[in-house]
């Protein structure tokens, strides 16, 4: 399995980089269509203003989120998501485990009705803040697929319902998964170094 060969390949990749699952949640928006490193400057901008309390976000008058997120792009849209997320949190003070008890299996459509989150978004928020388990095909994943060959590859939600984890795959394996194809795609697509053309013929070659 793909997994696999990724694994051995490149070995634990200790997503998500974050300290705290508040902070993770912002990164999950704040990178959506800009690079980590907007995205990033814009977390330490929220540090700086707020040590990433929600309520303190909450408290922030919407124009002021605006300004301290800006260096992440879409900037407006983005801070009526994090407030529409946070205030949605805010029902369950921020229990993750009560949530999960509370929807169960419709977490992810729930999770999807929320102004500004999409199915990636969601997708990462089960995975990373409530512990299930999701492929999350986004580009660079549907790049490598698109590599092996497989078809479905140009939309987020086809290729999703085209491939199936296996049963035994953990919380942990739907991370690693993930981190592996992101970290791959950025390093193969974005890079350079003959190891990674050759990682590509040996496996990825149609």
């Amino acid at each position: 399995m793909l997994y696999q060969v990724l694994y051995k390949h490149m070995g634990p990749q200790g997503w998500w980089p974050a300290d705290t699952k508040i902070e993770i949640m912002l990164g999950a928006i704040l990178v959506q269509n800009t690079n980590w490193r907007n995205a990033a400057y814009a977390i330490e901008s929220l540090k700086l203003n707020t040590s990433l309390e929600p309520q303190k976000i909450l408290n922030l008058e919407i124009e002021v989120l605006q300004k301290i997120i800006r260096s992440s792009g879409f900037y407006k849209s983005k801070a009526q998501t994090i407030h529409a997320l946070l205030s949605w949190l805010e029902q369950f003070d921020f229990d993750y485990e009560a949530i999960n008890e509370h929807f169960q299996e419709n977490l992810r459509k729930s999770l999807l009705s929320i102004k500004g989150i999409g199915s990636e978004t969601a997708d990462v928020l089960i995975v990373y803040i409530f512990d299930g388990i999701e492929f999350i095909p986004d580009s660079y994943t549907r790049r490598i697929y698109y590599k092996l060959g497989y078809d479905h590859t140009m939309s987020y939600e086809k290729l999703k319902k085209h491939i199936d984890l296996p049963d035994s795959f953990t919380n942990q394996d739907a991370n690693e998964f993930h981190a592996l194809l992101d970290n791959f795609g950025k390093e193969y697509f974005n890079g350079s170094g003959p190891h990674k053309v050759d990682f590509l013929e040996k496996y990825f070659v149609r």
